[in-house]
């Protein structure tokens, strides 16, 4: 196990995930970030079943940072519940588990 997790969430068809990409990776919360092509999602929300056009949002940084991870989309997201699901790195490359490590420190 390592402390690098991947953080799944989805914005609206549009520049949000851009702008929380930026936001989290100039904030060194974020590592990376990749914003996904445009899907189809179909979901339940109060009481109705709904059809979006949304974009997949795959956050990577460390457990330590998952915190100020969620408060910065709280902030910038345009949802009332957006999507936030914390999936643990069993193992990886090691170069790129340290890279992810190094670049989500807090500069001092």
């Amino acid at each position: 196990m390592t402390d690098a997790v991947l953080v799944l969430t989805t914005v609206p068809e549009g520049d949000l995930g851009d702008a929380i990409a930026r936001k989290l990776v100039e904030g060194r919360l974020a590592a990376c970030v990749n914003v996904w092509a445009p899907m189809t999602s179909v979901y339940r929300w109060q009481g109705e079943v709904e059809r979006e056009i949304e974009r997949q949002v795959v956050i990577k940084t460390t457990r330590e940072r998952v915190p100020a991870v969620q408060a910065c989309i709280a902030a910038l997201h345009s949802y009332e519940v957006p999507e936030f699901v914390v999936l643990s790195v069993a193992d990886g490359g090691t170069a790129y588990l340290a890279w992810i490590e190094s670049e989500t420190r807090e500069v001092t």
